[in-house]
This record gives structure tokens, sequence and C-alpha cells, in this order.
């Protein structure tokens, strides 16, 4: 196309275009719920028109993609809105997902995928003289997540709709969301994400389900009527809860769930009295305070200030979700004592823990329940699922400032661990030290609420993300709780979505493996075990390789247009994607390009396999050793990509702005993933999952789900490198020394000083100089004593890929044995072990 998108727009072999519709024809156009190719044409025209208002001449690409969007959610609400009476109708227990993140990706395709339309739409908009690509290139994408746990998420969303269990997705509808990033002379940089800017065609706003939240002031205590003690708790703020509601649609199903994501307002948005005094500030002061709550994805919480501001806005989201979750019971007339009955709310991480008090205050103090009742009805309601093994990150909160925030709770929180307590004692008498660390009340210091702790005793049901991390939680991070509590502990291995991350973004191989067993796989993935059948079939071999190729050639382009960079598809596509954390080790993927640089720099002629280095993600924008772990990998890049020694063997690219969008492009293209963390530190990883999935082979420790997928697919069909994690632990306990490595590996000495000394960045020997020394008198996550393993494995990498028929071998039994790491098969698992929901079926009526 050309800039001007309406330049072409013109008449066509097609019983309709755009200039064969007369103006007062437009109220013709009005089938909302149609699905073939000519019906969603004249939807399309008709939302042009009504809803955006534009005509040809003066529409935008923007326009003829919200028109597009509006056209899809119609037939998007036909199926939502008879969800929604089915689910009242039967008063169906449902499931609530409380989390502090949905990184959903773009809502077009995905939904065009699973209403059976994409091919139709492709060809109506092509009738148009429209890219359906170029439409769905300009939908922004909502950033409302970090990275993998607004990821699983959203995957979940789309299995809980696709197996027809009633759910509700509850968080924050952020006004901007996760940073877009920037490269500027090596360096990440953080611009605002402005994500609705052009405004949103998928959410519906709900303002007369508005609910008030109260923060900071103090409680007042008083005796009721029947001589009960009561605490009443007395404001110094109120803020308004607004809900906005997208719909999720499941895949060859009627079943339309719903996220809900709140903002905030303040009750009274304009101050007349301080308007008229000439006080202009003032006059609005309360709507920029209480607006602030949803303004942006993670405040940094290195000042007292940003703490404040994530605690409220994770008190924001579950107090307006409990509440709103009350309103809905109300509405389908069953008692609050059936609270936990109707509701199964699963706590994504720490963030929503304060959840458990917020029930109880609001069964015991708006609604007069007496404790053990409320106790019964908490207990029952909430399961957690932990996402880490980092001590540092489980929640805690200073008590000064939880008590000034939130006055009632930290009450609740002290009458909760005193019971607590109390029964911790009777199992376990005279043990005060497992009585300092179970307690839900740091003491060591300043004090803190625990919020790991708070969720484990309010939660029936805990579990982990994949085997080893169950393990481990049990083992180590929250050993206590678990010879508290075994019964609560279970393991419920992550998943994803087969739906966007194959169908969607690979549909070449999809239509490739579809052709061969059907396409029943994409709603049950165990399925995709037929294709071994086909594993050593040449023509299939040829094929598989071809779609390969191709999805490396399109990432290759976009890579030229993006990073001016060219890149040969031929080439090994090593690929590391992911957040940047120091435990995740992309610097260890560092010091192996430098050291095939090195080798290189020593014998010009050397045989290397060549390779396309290509990382991505997101450092922390307070997190300074990640940032300069981006810096070192663009400056690597930036001599090894000009140095004609190299005559293009290795090329070093970094994507910037990694997002689902990106996402859908990368996994395609992977060769080899690169899932290398410190064996120990990755709770689960779906990004692992997803690469396999398209049929990349893994390179990775015994980490995380790395375990499970290694078991799945094979551990011929799986690099397998460094320590263990009981390895690790002992190397840990027994003392480590990093430099012991660095003094007896000749090529490990090499690539560090080669860094050191400023080689690599223009003579400056000082600015990867914190990089070097943590490595060198720390390396907590044991880069150098994992890199003669990683070296020796990477060099079996290379030579396997020469034999391009193992290599596609290999592939073919990545993609075929990842059945079990379907988002599906969590959802079940959830459904039968935590949640004891059963599935809806939802009849189509008409609206």
């Amino acid at each position: 196309m050309t800039s001007n998108p309406s330049a072409q727009i013109h008449g066509s072999s097609s019983e309709l275009s755009l200039d064969a519709i007369d103006l007062q024809d437009r109220c013709e156009l009005s089938n909302r719920t149609g699905m073939d190719s000519e019906t969603l044409k004249r939807a399309f025209l008709n939302n042009l028109f009504y809803v955006q208002g534009k005509f040809p001449a003066l529409a935008t690409t923007n326009d003829y993609y919200m028109a597009l969007a509006y056209t899809v959610r119609d037939r998007l609400l036909q199926r939502w809105i008879n969800t929604a009476a089915t689910y009242t109708e039967l008063g169906s227990r449902t499931v609530a997902y409380f989390s502090a993140e949905f990184l959903m990706g773009p809502h077009l395709g995905n939904n065009l995928i699973n209403l059976g339309i994409y091919d139709q739409v492709e060809q109506g908009m092509a009738e148009l003289g429209l890219s359906l690509d170029e439409l769905q290139e300009e939908e922004e994408e909502p950033g409302l997540g970090n990275g993998g746990l607004g990821r699983l998420a959203a995957c979940y969303l789309d299995s809980l709709a696709t197996l027809d269990i009633p759910s509700l997705g509850y968080g924050i509808r952020y006004e901007f969301g996760i940073f877009d990033q920037d490269i500027r002379d090596g360096w990440q940089v953080e611009r605002t994400d402005k994500w609705l800017s052009a405004g949103n065609p998928w959410e519906i706003a709900r303002p007369e389900w508005s609910v008030e939240i109260k923060l900071g002031g103090h409680t007042e205590h008083y005796t009721d009527d029947h001589g009960n003690y009561r605490s009443r708790w007395v404001p110094d703020q109120v803020v308004k809860g607004i809900p906005y509601d997208t719909p999720i649609l499941g895949y060859q199903t009627n079943t339309a769930n719903t996220l809900r994501l709140w903002t905030a307002e303040a009750p009274e948005s304009f101050d007349f009295r301080s308007f008229n005094s000439g006080d202009y500030l003032g006059a609005v002061y309360e709507k920029m305070i209480s607006e602030n709550i949803s303004k942006v994805l993670y405040p940094n919480d290195d000042s007292s200030q940003g703490k404040q501001l994530r605690l409220t806005q994770q008190f924001f989201f579950v107090s307006c979700s409990l509440q709103d979750m009350i309103r809905i019971l109300h509405g389908q007339n069953l008692p609050l004592e059936n609270f936990h009955k109707k509701f199964a709310v699963q706590l994504n991480d720490t963030h929503p823990a304060i959840s458990v008090v917020e029930l109880m205050r609001l069964l015991i103090d708006h609604h007069q329940m007496d404790w053990e009742q409320a106790w019964t009805i908490t207990h029952q309601t909430f399961a957690y699922t932990n996402h880490t093994l980092l001590p540092e990150a489980l929640e805690r909160w200073p008590i000064e400032l939880f008590g000034s925030l939130l006055p009632r709770h930290l009450e609740l929180i002290y009458e909760i661990n005193q019971r607590f307590l109390d029964e911790v004692r009777i199992k376990f008498p005279d043990d005060e030290e497992r009585m300092i660390r179970m307690s839900l009340i740091d003491e060591s210091g300043e004090r803190y609420v625990r919020m790991a702790h708070l969720a484990c005793v309010g939660s029936h049901a805990i579990n982990g993300v994949a085997a080893l991390h169950t393990e481990l939680l049990q083992k180590d991070v929250l050993r206590d709780f678990y010879e508290m509590y075994p019964h609560k502990f279970t393991n419920k291995t992550n998943g994803v979505t087969p739906r966007r991350f194959m169908v969607l973004s690979n549909s070449q191989l999809s239509k490739l493996i579809t052709s061969k067993i059907g396409d029943s796989w994409i709603k049950n993935l165990k399925e995709l075990q037929q294709l071994e059948q086909f594993v050593d079939d040449a023509g299939f071999q040829v094929e598989w390789r071809r779609i390969k190729q191709h999805s490396k050639t399109e990432l290759a382009t976009y890579i030229q247009n993006n990073n001016n960079i060219t890149v040969d598809p031929d080439s090994l596509f090593d690929i590391q994607a992911k957040r940047f954390h120091e435990y995740k080790r992309q610097h260890l993927s560092l010091l192996h390009i430098v050291t095939l640089y090195n080798r290189i720099k020593a014998n010009p002629d050397i045989e290397i396999t060549p390779r396309t280095f290509i990382f991505g993600g997101k450092a922390a924008p307070g997190y300074f050793m990640a940032k300069l772990i981006i810096k070192l990998i663009n400056s690597v890049g930036n001599v090894v990509n000009r140095d004609p020694d190299v005559r293009g063997r290795l090329k070093v690219v970094f994507l910037k702005d990694y997002n689902v969008k990106l996402a859908q492009r990368i996994y395609p293209a992977a060769d080899l993933s690169e899932q290398i963390s410190t064996a120990g530190k990755e709770a689960s990883g779906t990004g692992n999952m997803k690469f396999a999935l398209n049929g990349a082979l893994t390179i990775g420790t015994l980490d995380g789900a790395n375990v499970e997928i290694r078991e799945e697919v094979g551990e011929e069909n799986f690099f397998l490198f460094g320590l263990t994690t009981e390895e690790v632990y002992h190397k840990r306990a027994h003392g480590y020394r990093s430099r012991d490595y660095y003094h007896t590996n000749a090529e490990l000495k090499l690539a560090i000083d080669r860094i050191a000394s400023g080689f690599f960045s223009q003579g400056d020997a000082e600015l990867f100089r914190p990089l070097v020394d943590d490595l060198l008198n720390q390396d907590q996550y044991f880069l150098f004593a994992d890199y003669a393993s990683y070296i020796a494995c990477q060099d079996q990498v290379a030579a396997v890929y020469k034999d391009q028929t193992k290599w596609t071998r290999m592939s073919i039994l990545n993609a075929a044995r990842m059945g079990k790491f379907s988002s599906d098969r969590s959802i079940e698992d959830y459904c039968r072990d935590i949640w004891k929901v059963e599935p809806v079926n939802v009849e189509l009526r008409q609206c």
C-alpha cells in the first residue's frame, strides 16, 4: 500500500466496494453478526462511516483498523452477552483471576482466529484494496505487563474461555503500560507507553458499576447494638474505581469471558470553590492525585513515594474486584455466605495478596459477620500461585507505610497473625525460631508485613509453576509452610496457548501440521504427537525446513528495516528474548560470542558455523546491571558486525522494544532457544515452551520447566549444560571463587580481559568495569562455573546444525512432544485440583 490508504480504496471485481455505496445506503449495512466475507465487508464499511465518521478521502490506516476492530467486536458482543446471560441464569461457579499484569498482546488477529473468520476478513479487506497485515500492525499493543507473569495470565484467560470455564480476569487499566524501549548509543532509553492515545476499540466502560476505595486515615472502635465489638475505618482519601470490560473469546466456542480492568478517578473531579477563588491547580488536585493510582505499570519503588503508590495500586484493584464480586453475588440472588462457593479466586503471585485481608474487612466490618465464618469463607475462596525462587522478589511492606495507608488492614493482619501463630505453637511447641520465621510480621530490624506469608496462611491451596520450582518451594523458600500445611501444596506447570503462538504467529507451520493430522491439535495439543510418524519423511522434512527458512527470511527483513543490519537466513538463528535479569544470564551468551570472536581473531580462517545472535528484552528502569548488559550486547555487536575478519560468520542483533507482537515474529524464526538461567532460579519460564513449540531446539540448564521439556522431548533432542540446583547450592555453601575459573580457563580469561580492556567500548576500560568486577569478585549466578560446559555444548550445537537432516528431525520432535505445555492442560489441572469448577455450555441466542 502507499502512505495514503484511501488512495488504494477503489472499485474492484467484488460486488461491493467503497465507491459503489452511496451515503444514503449506509443504513442498509447493519448486519452485525454474519461471518461471510461479503457481510463482513458491509459491516466494516458501516463502522467506518457511522463509528469512525470517515469516508475514503479522509480515512487513515488507523480509521480502517478501528472500523475493522469494531466489526470484529460486534461479533464478540453477541457471544459475550449470551455468555453473561447464561452465567447469570445458572449462578455458575466462577474463577476470578487476580493479577497485577495482563500482557494480552494485540486483540485483532487473535479474535479473528478464535472466531474462525481470519481468511474471510483477509479476503474482504483485499477486495477493498486493504492489507489485513497492515491493519494488524496498526494496533497498539496494550503493555499491561512486564513479562512472563502477565503473559501467562493472558494465556490462561484464553484457555479458560476455550474450555468454557466461567471466569473473570481482574486487574488495573494502566493509562501508561510498560515503557517503550529505544536504544541510543547502545543504551536502553525508556519512552512513555501511550497505548490508549488512539483509542481502544476492544473495551467498554462500565461507570454504573463503579466502587469507592478508602485510603489512609484512622480507625474507630465501637460496640454495635448486639454488644459486638466493631471497627470503623475513617479514611482521609476516597477514590472511585471505574471498570472497563474487554471480551475474551475462546477458540471455536460461543464462550466469551470478561477481562475487567479498573481505572481510578476522583469522586469529584472538579472543585468549583477552589476554581472560583483563583486556585486553578487546587480545583483539579483531587483528580490528579486519584488518577495517579492507575497511571503507570509498576512505578519505580526505590523511594517511599514509589512504594506507597505500588501498595496503593495493589489494594485498589483487589478492593474494586472484591466489591464487584459481592455485587455480582447479590445480582444473582445468592447469599453472601456462599461467596466461596460462587467464586474461586487465584492470586497470581503476591501482588494481590492483600485480598485476604480486604475480604475479611468487607465481611466483618461491612456485612457484620463473625470472625470464624468470615475466615472460613476467605480461606476457601483464595488460592495462591508463587512465581519466584528469589527471596528478594517476595514482597514485603514496611509496617509504618502499611499502617498509614491501610490502618484497618494492619489491625486485621495482627489478628490473623496471632491466631496463626497459635496454630504453629500447637503443632510445633517450643520452636521459637520457627515462629519468628513464619510470622506474618518480619521483626528483624525495620518491621515488615510479609505478603507471601499472608498469601500462604489465607489460601487453601499453594502451587508452584514447574515441578522443580514446586519442589524447591517445599524444600527451601516456603519450607516452613509446607511442613505446616503439606496438603495445601501442589504443582501446576505453566503452559502457553497454541492459538496465538502457533496458529496466528506461525500460520504456515500450523497449516502444514493440520494437513497431516487435522486441526483438532489446536484444542488438544497432545495430538501433535501424531507428527512423529512423519519425522523421517524426507518430503515432510523439506517442507518443515522451507517454512522455517521463510520465517527466518521474514525476520531478517525486519532486522534490515529496523536495525539496518544484514543477516543471513541460512545462518543459525540463536535467540535469547526475555526480560533482562542477571539470573537469566544474557551475559553468558555474550561470553560465548566474544569467545567465538576471539577464535576468529586468532585464526581468521577457522571454520565457524555461521550464527546470528538475536537478543530482545527490557531491563527494569532502575536495574543498572541489566541495562549495562544491554549496552555490552550492542557494543560487542558494533565491533563484531564490522570486523572484516569475521566475514559474516557472526552477527549480533538487539531487537528493541520486545513485546508480544515482536515475539510473534521471533518464535517461528528461531533455530536455537537460549534458556540458560542459573539452576534453581527460574520458576518455570514460558518462552522456552513457545520456542520449542515452533520447532526451535533448546540449549539450557536443568532449571524451571526446562527439566520437564527435556523429559518430554527426549534428552537426545535437548542441549544440556551446567550445574544442577544441588551443585549450585553446594558451591554456594562451601565457598565459590569465580577467580579460580578465570585463572584456569584461557578462553574465559581472554574473553573477560578483552571486555575489561575497553576493546568493545572504544578504549574506555571503565565502562564495563562494574560488570567485570562483579563476575570476578562475586558471580552470584555462577557464569564462570558454567562457562566451560556452555561453550562445549555450543560447539556441539554448531556441529549438529551442519547436519540439516538431523537438526530438522530434532526440530520436528521438539514440536511434536510439546503437548503437555498447553495452557489448556494447565487450566484443566487448576479446575480439577484447586478450583473445583466445571465447564458451562453457552448457546448462541439472538440478542
